[in-house]
């Protein structure tokens, strides 16, 4: 198994457990690695690990989230593919947030710098669309910062209610809330 492989792994472990709880007993169980060929990956150690998980969850991010904001064409179609990639990766909102869970506790001091930097794409991605869309700057930033907000807020609430419905309501709305003029 290669590192990048790995870090896939990793990913489930630290949204189920959080940065804390993903223990090297549940890493290792996640990866069916021994201590050694973890530490062989990852020299630093759990660190590194949540790092790398990061880092391969920014490059899905920049591919299936930003790459369709980013595109020519149809703002709608570009959001409404924007949600494709957030419902998969979400599981439907069964799923935690990695950005949410590394902005806790200790973690957050550890990588409030990779979580800022992705939150910030996203919102700059998405307001780009609704500038072009026809939305003055501020009203697109703002537009994109509540469409964040609704879909962070609808993953907590879809985990705690044990049901799928809020999450893809709110995906389902979303590009007609972004781009309803007023």
């Amino acid at each position: 198994m290669d590192k990048i492989e790995a870090s896939r792994r990793l990913v489930n472990v630290f949204r189920q457990y959080g940065y804390e709880g993903a223990t090297l007993s549940r890493i290792s169980q996640a990866t069916g690695l021994g201590k050694a060929s973890l530490y062989h990956h990852f020299p630093k150690g759990k660190q590194e690990m949540a790092e790398a998980v990061l880092e391969y969850v920014s490059q899905w991010f920049g591919v299936a989230i930003l790459e369709p904001l980013h595109r020519s064409g149809e703002p709608r179609k570009r959001i409404q593919a924007m949600n494709e990639s957030l419902k998969q990766f979400y599981n439907c909102g069964r799923d935690a947030c990695l950005l949410a869970i590394f902005s806790l506790g200790d973690s957050n001091d550890l990588f409030h710098e990779q979580v800022n930097q992705m939150l910030n794409a996203w919102i700059d991605g998405l307001a780009q669309v609704l500038e072009e869309a026809g939305l003055p700057k501020t009203q697109a930033r703002q537009r994109a910062e509540d469409a964040v907000i609704q879909v962070q807020g609808a993953l907590v609430l879809t985990r705690g209610l044990n049901n799928t419905v809020p999450f893809e309501r709110v995906l389902q709305q979303l590009p007609d809330q972004l781009l309803h003029n007023e």
